[in-house]
C-alpha cells in the first residue's frame, strides 16, 4: 500500500539536461513531498479530496518510470480545421501549424529557467517541481493572432499501469495577441494510473487566451492539474472545463490579475457518476483596480458521483472597482452522489462589486410530469432537462462547429439515461 510512500533522491538522477541549480531546486521539493506524502482531508484545502486515502484505496505500488511508449498514432479530429500538438503520456512529440505563420509561433520541449525560492503548499506542485521531465512551452510573438483553434491531443497510452507521470507547460501570449486551444485528452490505458501536470500561462497587454478542457471518453485515470496564470493590462482569458468522465479529477486554478482592466472567466459542465470524484477549486487574485472575473459552476451528479467547488476570490486592498461574480450549481439525481460547495471571498477594498452563490438539488419532478404529458418517456424527460442545465454553458461556446463537437462528447459520456 502507499499510505507512507516516499521517493528516494537518486530519482532525480534519472532526470536528463539538469544543471546543479535545477538539481537543487529539484531536491528541496523532493525533501518537501516526502516530508508530507499526499494530502489528506486533514489539511483544510483538501478536505473534500483526500488523496491519501483515495491513492491508498486505488493503487498498491506506484512506478515512476515514464513509459517510452512507440504509440502515437493519434485520429486527428474531422469537425473543424484545427493546428495540432501531440503529446504522448506528457511528452511532445509533434505539432503543425499548417494555418498559422510559423514565424510568429515558438515550440518547444519545457526547460526551467526560474527556480523559485518558496517551496509550495500543494505536495502535487513539490512533486511536480522534483520529477517533472516532459512537457512543452508555446509561446505567440507580439502581435499575432491564431487563425484557426490548436488542440492540444494529451494521449495516455495503453500499456500505462499503476504509474505517476509529472509533466509541465508553459504559454506565453504575447502582447495584442490571440490564442485558442483545445486540451484533448485521449486515454487508452484499461489501468489506473495518476497524470500530475503543472501548467502556466502568461498573457501580455490587451492579449487574449480562450481553452477548453474535454476528453474523448471516460476513464480510469487519476489526474491532478495545477494551473498558474497572470495577466497582464488589457487582457483576457477564459476557459471552459468539460471534463466529465475521468475517475478522479482535481483542477487547482489560481489568476492573478495583476493589470488594470485585465479579465477572467471560468466555466464548468459536469456529469459525474460511477462513484467519479471531481473537484474544481480556483483562487482570482484581484490585485489592481478595475479588473474582473467571472466563475460559473454547474454539476450534474448521479450513482455516487461527488463533486465539488472551492471557489475564493481575494480583492487587495488597492484594487478599487473590482467587479467579481461567482456561482456554483448542482443538479442531484441519486440520494448517494454528493456536491460540497466552499465559496470564499475575501475583500480588503471598500469599492467593490463582488458577489457569490450556491444552490444543489434534485430534478423538479413537476417539469418531469410535464414533458412526460407531452409524449416522452421518462428516461427521455430526465435526459431533456440535464441537457438543459448543462447547455446553459455549453451554449456560451461562439464557434458553432466546436460547441457541436462538444455537445456529442458530453453525449457520449453522459450513462443511464
Amino acid at each position: 500500500m502507499i499510505e507512507n510512500f516516499k521517493i528516494d533522491s537518486n530519482e532525480i538522477d534519472k532526470i536528463n539536461f539538469i544543471n546543479k541549480e535545477d538539481k537543487n531546486f529539484r531536491i528541496e521539493n523532493l525533501n518537501a513531498f516526502n516530508s508530507t506524502g499526499f494530502p489528506s482531508k486533514k489539511e483544510e484545502d483538501w478536505k473534500f479530496s483526500d488523496t491519501q486515502a483515495i491513492f491508498s484505496k486505488n493503487f498498491k505500488k506506484l512506478n515512476l518510470d515514464n513509459s517510452n511508449s512507440k504509440e502515437t498514432d493519434i485520429k486527428l479530429i474531422k469537425d473543424f480545421d484545427h493546428n495540432y500538438m501531440f503529446l504522448v503520456n506528457g511528452k511532445l512529440v509533434n505539432s503543425e501549424f499548417k494555418f498559422e505563420d510559423k514565424s510568429k509561433i515558438k515550440i518547444s520541449n519545457y526547460h526551467e529557467e526560474k527556480f523559485s525560492e518558496k517551496i509550495s503548499k500543494n505536495p502535487f506542485i513539490c512533486l511536480n517541481h522534483a520529477l517533472s521531465n516532459n512537457g512543452y512551452y508555446l509561446e505567440i510573438k507580439e502581435g499575432y493572432k491564431f487563425e484557426k483553434v490548436l488542440v492540444i491531443y494529451n494521449l495516455f497510452t495503453k500499456d500505462l499501469s499503476s504509474q505517476i507521470l509529472n509533466n509541465k507547460n508553459k504559454i506565453v501570449v504575447g502582447k495584442n495577441s490571440e490564442l485558442h486551444t483545445i486540451n484533448y485528452t485521449i486515454n487508452r490505458s484499461k489501468n489506473k494510473f495518476i497524470n500530475n501536470s503543472y501548467e502556466s500561462a502568461i498573457l501580455f497587454e490587451n492579449s487574449k487566451y480562450k481553452n477548453i478542457c474535454i476528453q474523448a471518453s471516460k476513464s480510469d485515470g487519476y489526474f491532478h492539474k495545477f494551473s498558474n496564470n497572470k495577466l497582464r493590462s488589457d487582457s483576457n482569458f477564459s476557459s471552459f472545463i468539460f471534463s466529465s468522465g475521468l475517475k478522479f479529477y482535481k483542477q487547482d486554478i489560481n489568476i492573478d490579475l495583476e493589470g488594470e482592466n485585465s479579465e477572467c472567466d471560468i466555466k464548468a459542465a459536469l456529469f459525474l457518476d460511477n462513484d467519479e470524484h471531481q473537484e474544481i477549486k480556483t483562487k482570482i487574485n484581484h490585485l489592481v483596480p478595475n479588473c474582473k472575473s467571472y466563475q460559473k459552476i454547474k454539476n450534474v451528479l448521479d450513482s455516487e458521483g461527488r463533486g465539488i467547488y472551492q471557489g475564493k476570490i481575494y480583492v487587495k486592498d488597492i484594487a478599487q472597482k473590482t467587479n467579481a461574480y461567482q456561482l456554483s450549481k448542482a443538479l442531484l439525481l441519486d440520494d448517494n452522489s454528493e456536491f460540497n460547495s466552499k465559496p470564499e471571498l475575501e475583500i480588503y477594498a471598500d469599492d467593490v462589486k463582488c458577489s457569490h452563490g450556491s444552490t444543489s438539488g434534485s430534478i423538479d419532478e413537476n417539469s418531469i410530469h410535464y414533458l412526460m404529458t407531452r409524449g416522452l418517456t421518462k428516461k427521455e424527460a430526465i435526459q431533456l432537462l440535464i441537457n438543459g442545465f448543462l447547455n446553459e454553458i455549453i451554449s456560451e461556446i461562439k464557434s458553432s462547429t466546436i460547441r457541436k463537437f462538444v455537445e456529442n462528447k458530453i453525449e457520449l459520456q453522459i450513462h443511464g439515461y
